[in-house]
């Protein structure tokens, strides 16, 4: 059994082949090694009853996830997986990697995550080629939920919002500014707790300043991440992750202003990604 998961900040998707059966998938939560460490990352896989069943079965484990850029943030989830699937092979890559194979598959292309985080890499059909980019929510980030979300609260705190938003904001989430600050920066995954009021401008995502804020945050992901390579408008750029996905009009609309050639965008790559892995496996068994 071939066991694959796409991990994000917030939230990790997973898919085993069954033999004779459709394949499981089950969620849990983001297992970025920078936050999460090794303890905790086998405490949630003991806890999803799905998987527990086959643990003596998996054979593989082909991990994609974010933060797994480096080899010791590789090897704290390497090591998890290790404890609850003892006689597998694992795998540990970056996410980028993982959409890069969901997306472009064997061709060459851009891929762009833009979910909790944002990053860019280009894909040369085999190997994703490492970029300047990728600084965290912190230093980067840019048009992500983490950015999103910061400036949505700060305008908030600083009452610079529209007073009919500030109103909706206000009995929605109830924060103060000593809230906020408790969250962001005392508390674990801060980048997800500032991703957390994207949901706000989802509900509300027609109302020009919202507009605006998606627009601007795309544009600067845009001209930060992706024309900065010479060649950029040779390949299609393909977008994953939430953000993207279900801001779609925006996004497009400043890739077409900027002349981006958009590739596919996806939501969650996993199903596409565990498709990839499964047949590329089964065709190395079979040669």
């Amino acid at each position: 059994m071939i066991l694959v998961a796409d991990s994000g900040s917030s939230s990790s998707d997973w898919m085993l082949n069954l033999p004779d059966s459709a394949p499981l998938s089950f969620r849990t939560k983001g297992l970025n090694p920078f936050f999460v460490n090794e303890k905790e990352i086998a405490r949630v896989m003991q806890e999803v009853p799905e998987i527990l069943p086959y643990a003596s079965e998996i054979h593989e484990v082909y991990f994609f996830g974010a933060g797994c850029v480096t080899p010791d943030r590789r090897e704290i989830v390497s090591n998890a997986l290790t404890e609850i699937f003892p006689t597998a092979f694992i795998s540990v890559e970056s996410d980028m990697l993982g959409c890069a194979y969901a997306t472009c598959g064997h061709n060459k292309g851009y891929v762009c995550t833009i979910g909790t985080g944002s990053d860019i890499g280009y894909y040369d059909g085999e190997e994703l080629h490492p970029s300047v980019h990728g600084v965290g929510y912190v230093l980067g980030d840019e048009g992500s939920g983490a950015w999103l979300g910061k400036r949505l609260i700060v305008d908030f705190l600083y009452e610079k919002m529209p007073k009919d938003l500030t109103k909706k904001f206000a009995e929605k989430y109830r924060v103060n500014k000593d809230i906020v600050i408790k969250n962001v920066y005392q508390k674990d995954r801060p980048n997800a707790y500032l991703a957390s009021f994207v949901e706000f401008m989802a509900e509300n995502r027609l109302h020009p300043y919202i507009d605006a804020l998606l627009k601007n945050g795309f544009d600067e992901f845009i001209r930060t991440h992706v024309i900065t390579y010479p060649d950029f408008w040779e390949y299609k750029v393909n977008f994953v992750g939430g953000i993207a996905y279900h801001f779609d009009l925006q996004l497009r609309e400043v890739c077409e202003v900027l002349g981006v050639r958009v590739g596919s965008i996806l939501s969650n790559p996993i199903e596409q990604l565990f498709h990839f892995v499964v047949e590329r496996e089964t065709k190395l068994i079979i040669k």
